[in-house]
């Protein structure tokens, strides 16, 4: 069976995305969030020699096998987590890339999708899961205490009303359908009609980074990127929130010797501290108004960037030291 064409995907910050890598002839780059394949594009039309893109979406790889096949064995697609991307190049044969790109978050094409369960939007099965496997936003919701998912909806949401919702959630169950959810959300808020932001916006964010493992994933990823990204390489990551956006921004400072005392996302430095493996960190960039009136989707993102120096990766630091 072949993929069903998305619907029509604008990549966001795409031209400044293409500038903050640079991507020349000859060079190998990685695409870590493939999605309808907009950066990957992008890429391989500056001339870059190999692009390996990351989904771990299966509808997102079936769908970029039709660019692939165009590109002369310039593209691999990669049916894996971009956490994954240090060990899935290591098992092709590469050991360093000149760029990785990361677009987190949701794709369109997947919130397009009413049978994916990521928006409510159109009625769905509540689902959410990127890679079609593991526990669903239903499953979650159905099992899990009261207390659990307060917590999820109140840190990943960011959702003052959180409790609220979550009593409202437990009282309702079993909850099945993303129309059904919604509703639930609205009336444990009181929404009205009139009001300019739908409620079950944070509530349906809270669920997909829950059930996607997203924060930890993006963690995960921006490790891989330093370890696999060879001396000069760039990496651009955008983010759509506040919570992902912290993340890169903390560890950008940190890599780049601006940030001194570590956290429990990163790793601890030494008294001297490891060598900055990220320099030239860029202003974070957001859209102008041009992007903004054809791509709404746009007005949340933040590209941050940075080269890659020289240095050995700070986790490669670490197991030699504890070793």
């Amino acid at each position: 069976m072949t993929a069903a064409a998305p619907a029509p995907h604008i990549p966001v910050l795409l031209d400044e995305v293409v500038h903050a890598l640079a991507p020349a002839p000859g060079e190998t780059h990685v695409d870590g969030t493939f999605g309808a394949g907009g950066y990957t594009e992008a890429i391989l039309e500056k001339g870059a020699a190999r692009v390996f893109a990351f989904d771990r979406d299966p509808d997102a790889i079936q769908y970029g096998e039709a660019l692939a096949a165009r590109c002369g064995g310039r593209l691999t697609l990669v049916p894996d987590r971009f956490s994954r991307m240090r060990q899935a190049l290591a098992a092709r044969g590469v050991e360093a890339v000149d760029g990785v790109a990361l677009d987190i978050g949701v794709s369109s094409m997947q919130l397009d999708q009413a049978e994916r369960g990521f928006s409510f939007q159109g009625d769905g099965p509540l689902d959410m899961r990127m890679g079609k496997e593991g526990q669903s936003a239903a499953d979650f919701l159905n099992q899990a205490e009261e207390s659990e998912i307060a917590d999820v909806i109140f840190h990943y949401g960011e959702e003052p009303k959180s409790r609220r919702i979550a009593r409202a959630i437990v009282a309702a169950r079993p909850i099945e359908r993303t129309g059904q959810l919604a509703g639930i959300v609205r009336k444990a808020t009181g929404h009205k009609p009139h009001m300019k932001k739908d409620p079950a916006t944070r509530t349906f964010q809270a669920l997909r980074i829950h059930v996607n493992e997203e924060l930890a994933e993006l963690e995960g990823g921006l490790a891989a990127a330093e370890q696999v990204l060879g001396p000069g390489g760039r990496l651009a990551v955008v983010t759509f929130h506040s919570l992902e956006d912290r993340i890169v921004k903390r560890f950008l400072k940190s890599r780049s010797g601006s940030l001194p005392s570590g956290s429990r996302h990163l790793p601890a430095a030494n008294e001297a501290g490891p060598a900055p493996t990220f320099e030239a960190v860029a202003k974070p960039v957001r859209a102008g108004e041009a992007e903004l009136e054809g791509n709404p989707r746009a007005r949340s993102a933040t590209l941050r960037a940075a080269r890659r120096t020289s240095a050995a990766s700070w986790s490669l630091v670490e197991k030699g030291a504890s070793a």
